[in-house]
């Protein structure tokens, strides 16, 4: 039976920075065997983040965030996975707000408040996190060192790929004003040359995800 890897883009843009090495890591798992279940969390029904209800601390639902809404189908489909891929931007020096409720209600069904048991989630598994940026690629190195150690003790084994100083529009000469603290060509040349060995770098990872 082949191996079912969720995908997540946590960024509005399709087709963009995230999305592409996203989709790239999908394709590197679907090389592997896995059977691939993308989510563009922009696109899904309202949703929000943890609303604090604590229905996850109840025995019967130990370990399920009991919010109904548009995340209940990617909560679903991330707990019968093998494995999951979620990328996102950084905006205003944090990833998107709705990676952000993904991560709540994610990581917060799986956390007992208790010492002895930290985790309640009986099916850990590996997860690729991907981050994009227009920082230099370790601007955010302990936002992400923070978002590892919470992946790694309540989803599972946590690895991750950064892509920095991305290429933000295809053409900036057509901004109202010009955007001095970027240099465009330099950002161009970046995305032909370096931006393809990080997509391959996720194609490679994301079928590592499945071995």
């Amino acid at each position: 039976m082949s191996k079912k890897i969720v995908a997540v883009n946590a960024s509005p843009r399709k087709g963009w920075n995230t999305d592409t090495l996203v989709t790239e890591a999908a394709k590197g798992a679907e090389s592997a065997g896995a059977e691939i279940q993308k989510f563009d969390l922009y696109r899904l029904e309202k949703f929000t983040g943890c609303i604090s209800c604590f229905g996850c601390k109840k025995e019967k639902f130990k370990g399920h965030c009991i919010c109904r809404d548009g995340l209940t189908p990617v909560l679903d489909a991330i707990r019968e996975a093998d494995g999951l891929i979620i990328g996102s931007p950084v905006y205003l020096s944090e990833m998107t707000a709705v990676f952000r409720a993904l991560y709540e209600r994610l990581t917060f069904q799986n956390l007992t408040y208790n010492k002895e048991n930290y985790c309640c989630n009986a099916h850990m598994i590996p997860v690729l996190l991907i981050m994009t940026s227009n920082a230099p690629d370790t601007y955010y190195t302990q936002l992400l060192e923070n978002y590892r150690k919470t992946l790694n003790l309540l989803v599972g084994p946590t690895e991750i790929l950064v892509s920095g100083d991305t290429l933000q529009l295809k053409d900036y000469s057509k901004l109202d004003w010009p955007w001095t603290l970027f240099d465009p060509e330099a950002k161009k040349a970046r995305h032909e040359t370096v931006f393809p060995q990080e997509c391959k770098k996720a194609f490679e990872m994301g079928a590592a995800l499945v071995k």
